[in-house]
């Protein structure tokens, strides 16, 4: 619902996501778009995501998903390609930790000026705060983080709602 809330506030045409799984945040998302607009979702689990196209069709925002059964970072290179940069004005992410920094560099590419990157799982269940935790995820996001605050091309805030969400604006 605050996906959906977010949306309803940019007015988003076009939205892309980064990690579907059973496609809850998708129907939020695109239950929240015009009738013309926009969602491409990538994963590449088809079990998972052939149990969010059902619920999509039930909702009927069916027409507005366009469903990438690729990794990611290949899905949003090919949009990079055919020039959709600049044209987005909304991603969510919520995918492979390691992987979050390749995600937030092309999304910023392809999101317009004024455009949010929802990313989820920035707190990590408070494990990016704790020195002794240095598994491969909480490594990553304590990165993905620290970086985040360097980066002049945004404007922060993170929400400390359930594992954390951050929101970045493009600036």
């Amino acid at each position: 619902q605050f996906l959906q809330l977010l949306v309803n506030l940019l007015q988003a045409r076009t939205i892309i996501e980064v990690g579907t799984f059973t496609g809850y945040s998708t129907l939020w998302m695109a239950s929240a778009l015009p009738a013309d607009g926009r969602l491409i979702a990538c994963d590449t689990n088809e079990e998972y995501t052939a149990m969010a196209e059902r619920y999509w069709r039930e909702a009927g925002v069916a027409d507005r998903i366009e469903l990438h059964i690729a990794p990611a970072l290949e899905t949003l290179d090919k949009l990079l390609d055919q020039e959709q940069a600049g044209r987005a004005d909304m991603a969510f992410v919520d995918a492979d930790k390691v992987e979050y920094p390749d995600y937030y560099e092309r999304l910023l590419r392809l999101l317009r000026p004024g455009g949010l990157v929802v990313i989820d799982n920035t707190l990590w269940d408070g494990l990016p705060a704790d020195s002794t935790a240095q598994d491969k995820d909480t490594r990553a996001i304590r990165a993905f983080n620290e970086g985040l605050l360097e980066d002049n091309r945004v404007t922060l805030s993170l929400l400390p709602v359930a594992d954390g969400i951050t929101l970045a604006v493009k600036r």
